[in-house]
């Protein structure tokens, strides 16, 4: 990189290097007008800008220049002070997506499992406030049927087990069980669950609750309360939540044939994951 095209920066302290097409992605910006030497607020001191504003929230006006994406951290909180500086700078629109904090800002996430034992049968159901969640996690979990007779239902290996779909209510939940259901004669019916990527086939349902509540947790939510739901049925149920990141806002620059160089801004989502 050329002298002519790195440009350093002091921001309250804080120094950034970068190069002038960057800083001159929306050409009415005061960073463009900038390096025209158009701008009494950035003064030149030993070949750096210097600008007395806020270095920590110029971190993220940079990254935008850069991508020309609102990213911001699920702990971010200063969506005025950020959107301030975005006007300061001249990068009206940042500001306009600043100020629409509900696009940005990360959503809470809610999980509950409900679980309980009958005799020698587990009934769980999973609801989630996000369909998208309930639907990766129930591509996780299997549960695997078979019919034997006697004694030896303990190991899943005795005779082949078919893969039986989960009940699916709504796109909200999903309702499955385990363990061993009789019949007529010493017939029964055996259900087995495994949960990715764990490949055991479990039937205790105990250790199917131990095993997806441990999913979760490393699924990124956390257990927030446990309680009894129906005393007599002995139903408990344990919720969780975490924080999902909102969608990432992407700028879209056109240049209007004719026009004084004037960014125009379109608007669109790009999902950031989890």
């Amino acid at each position: 990189m050329s002298r002519q095209e790195m440009v350093v920066l002091n921001v309250g302290g804080m120094r950034f290097v970068t190069r002038a097409s960057t800083l001159q992605q929306f050409p009415e910006s005061r960073l463009a007008r900038m390096l025209n030497d158009d701008d009494r607020e950035f003064k030149l001191l030993s070949g750096e800008f210097f600008v007395d504003r806020d270095g920590a929230l110029f971190s993220y006006i940079m990254d935008f220049l850069r991508t020309l994406q609102v990213s911001l951290p699920t702990d971010f909180s200063d969506y005025q002070r950020l959107q301030r500086e975005a006007e300061f700078y001249g990068l009206y629109p940042l500001a306009d997506l600043l100020s629409q904090e509900h696009l940005l800002k990360p959503r809470l996430e809610i999980l509950e499992v409900r679980f309980s034992l009958q005799e020698m049968q587990a009934f769980f159901r999973i609801f989630g406030s996000c369909s998208t969640t309930v639907e990766a996690l129930a591509e996780q979990i299997t549960v695997f049927t078979g019919q034997q007779s006697g004694q030896g239902c303990n190991s899943p290996s005795q005779k082949p087990l078919v893969p039986l779909p989960l009940e699916r209510p709504s796109h909200h939940d999903m309702v499955f069980l385990c363990g061993i259901e009789y019949s007529a004669g010493d017939q029964f019916v055996t259900r087995y669950v495994s949960i990715k990527p764990d490949n055991r086939k479990l039937i205790n349902g105990t250790n199917v609750l131990g095993l997806l509540l441990d999913f979760l947790l490393k699924d990124g939510f956390r257990l927030i309360s446990t309680r009894t739901v129906v005393s007599e049925e002995k139903v408990e149920c344990y919720t969780f939540e975490r924080m999902k990141r909102a969608a990432g806002l992407t700028i879209t620059v056109n240049q209007t044939p004719g026009s004084s160089g004037a960014a125009q801004a379109r608007r669109s989502q790009v999902q950031k994951g989890k």
